[in-house]
């Protein structure tokens, strides 16, 4: 089999060189492991550390900040709304790496993610300067256009800075680094949002300028070799158009199934961001949580505020925070759950991941009860750190060694594909099946307290707070009321059903692909 670095001699040993390459390698042990990982590695961890810390301060709250409304600084929109900034967002972020990742190939992995930094900056500063519907789609696009720069260049400097025996245990923590990133931008966010909501996005875009200090420390691995063979490539003529070349590569079947399959567990992670914090916000009665700890009464500790992300009273935990808990998982398991995954096929690790993600989502979506959210939040993080790193490795391994940084391009393809999906359709289903506003406007009408016309002049994101008000009820006795009435949890067996049928195509792919290495390996005996 010719080293992956050479060109095959023909389609056929290209094939074999591919397929052979999703075959398992026998990972290092945990500490052999760990301390191979050279200070590159580590360096790039914190700057994605960094990344998800702005970006997952404003993911995680884009849908609460959608709802909420105007009147409290929010767009004061309908999710069927938000669902079109959130479908055009994730086609810009999840379709340019597919062709962005051949420019760190080319132009180094430093230069893009310099450059990827300063778009990021600008995206969330538009959204502060401009709070309107307008503003925050502008802004959202532009920070689409930034981390779609950004992600090739660190995780093509992640591959070339590991080898396959240490591949799985370097994606684990590289996942669990990402994740106290995501752990803490939440945090920040839930505190500065209930100041103002403008507050969020200055912070983040402080926040991510802290990748410049990094890169001075940053010294990109394979430099010389990949200047060498540009180098080559231009002056023998091989040289091809990006495009051209990464289509080329892309059109291959086991990388297009690949892609293609995988896009189902995407639809699931992220309806998580995109319409479970929605849920939380209307459906969720999180007083029990906090009286499990605090008593009755809640708490006035302003430690305990910041890092539950909790209300201004002390008595309830945000959407913020409830979602949190998956970043708190990853951010302190990750590594466990890296060495677990190492002992498995890749696809058997992938498949089980999925599955238990599936699960989670019926369990936390389909209930009001606090502790039962929880523990569906906890599941699909297991199933997270299953599955999302092994994805991410398993194509790394299989790219040839100058297309790294394209390779893990096409890797945003099956979030393209699952991110737009669920964007458009998650919000369009939460409307149909869960919104409370609109419930609490029937309710009103039902009741003779308002006619149509008056009851649809209420302002966006208002209408159950006025039927609190008419209704001279408590907000969770009316909370409990509708969801009896309506069963918004019925959105939530969709979206685990998408989990299950993309884990059979999982499996399915592993047995495929083994039959073609198989045959590949003989044709070239």
């Amino acid at each position: 089999m010719s080293s992956p670095s050479s060109p095959p001699s023909s389609s056929g040993d290209k094939a074999a060189t591919h397929l052979g390459s999703l075959q398992d390698v026998k990972q290092l042990g945990l500490v052999a492991a760990i301390s191979s990982l050279s200070y590159v590695f580590w360096i790039v961890g914190g700057m994605e550390m960094v990344e998800r810390l702005a970006y997952y301060g404003v993911k995680t709250l884009a849908t609460l900040y959608a709802k909420d409304p105007v009147s409290k600084g929010g767009l004061g929109v309908t999710m069927t709304d938000f669902g079109t900034v959130l479908t055009c967002w994730a086609l810009t972020q999840s379709l340019l790496p597919v062709f962005t990742g051949g420019l760190s190939d080319r132009f180094g992995y430093k230069k893009t993610i310099a450059l990827s930094t300063a778009i990021k900056i600008l995206g969330y500063l538009t959204m502060a300067m401009l709070p309107s519907y307008g503003g925050f789609f502008l802004g959202a696009i532009i920070l689409a256009a930034g981390t779609a720069v950004f992600k090739p260049g660190i995780q093509g400097t992640l591959v070339k800075s590991t080898t396959r025996e240490n591949s799985s245990m370097a994606w684990g923590i590289f996942y669990q680094t990402v994740n106290i990133g995501g752990f803490i931008g939440p945090l920040v966010a839930g505190y500065f949002r209930k100041l103002e909501w403008r507050y969020v996005f200055l912070a983040n875009a402080a926040a991510i300028s802290l990748n410049f200090l990094l890169l001075l420390m940053y010294t990109e691995p394979g430099k010389k070799e990949r200047e060498a063979e540009l180098a080559r490539r231009k002056a023998s003529g091989e040289q091809k158009s990006l495009w051209t070349e990464s289509l080329a590569e892309l059109m291959q079947a086991h990388v297009l199934l690949y892609l293609a399959i995988f896009s189902g567990f995407w639809f699931m992670f992220n309806s998580i961001f995109d319409i479970m914090t929605a849920h939380m916000e209307d459906w969720v009665d999180t007083r029990e949580i906090v009286q499990t700890f605090f008593g009755t009464g809640g708490t006035d500790s302003v430690f305990a505020k910041f890092f539950i992300v909790m209300n201004k009273a002390g008595t309830e935990i945000q959407p913020e925070g409830m979602i949190n808990i998956n970043g708190m998982w990853i951010m302190t398991l990750c590594f466990a759950f890296a060495w677990i995954s190492g002992k498995m096929r890749a696809i058997t690790s992938m498949v089980i991941g999925t599955l238990f993600a599936a699960l989670s989502l019926v369990l936390a979506g389909a209930t009001t009860t606090g502790w039962l959210c929880v523990a569906g939040i906890s599941i699909f993080s297991i199933g997270e750190m299953l599955s999302s790193p092994k994805f991410s490795e398993y194509i790394g391994n299989f790219a040839p060694d100058d297309k790294k940084g394209m390779y893990l391009g096409f890797s945003q393809i099956p979030l393209a594909i699952g991110w737009t999906l669920e964007g458009f359709v998650g919000p369009r289903l939460y409307d149909h099946f869960a919104s409370k506003d609109r419930f609490a406007r029937e309710l009103l009408e039902q009741k003779g307290l308002l006619d149509h016309a008056a009851a649809a002049a209420i302002p966006q994101g208002e209408a159950f707070d006025r039927a609190v008000a008419l209704l001279h009820t408590e907000k969770w006795a009316l909370t409990r009321e509708l969801y009896a009435a309506h069963n918004p949890g019925v959105l939530w067996y969709f979206m685990g059903a998408v989990g299950v049928v993309s884990a059979i195509g999982i499996w399915w792919y592993g047995t495929w692909v083994a039959k073609r290495a198989r045959a590949a390996a003989q044709t070239t005996v």
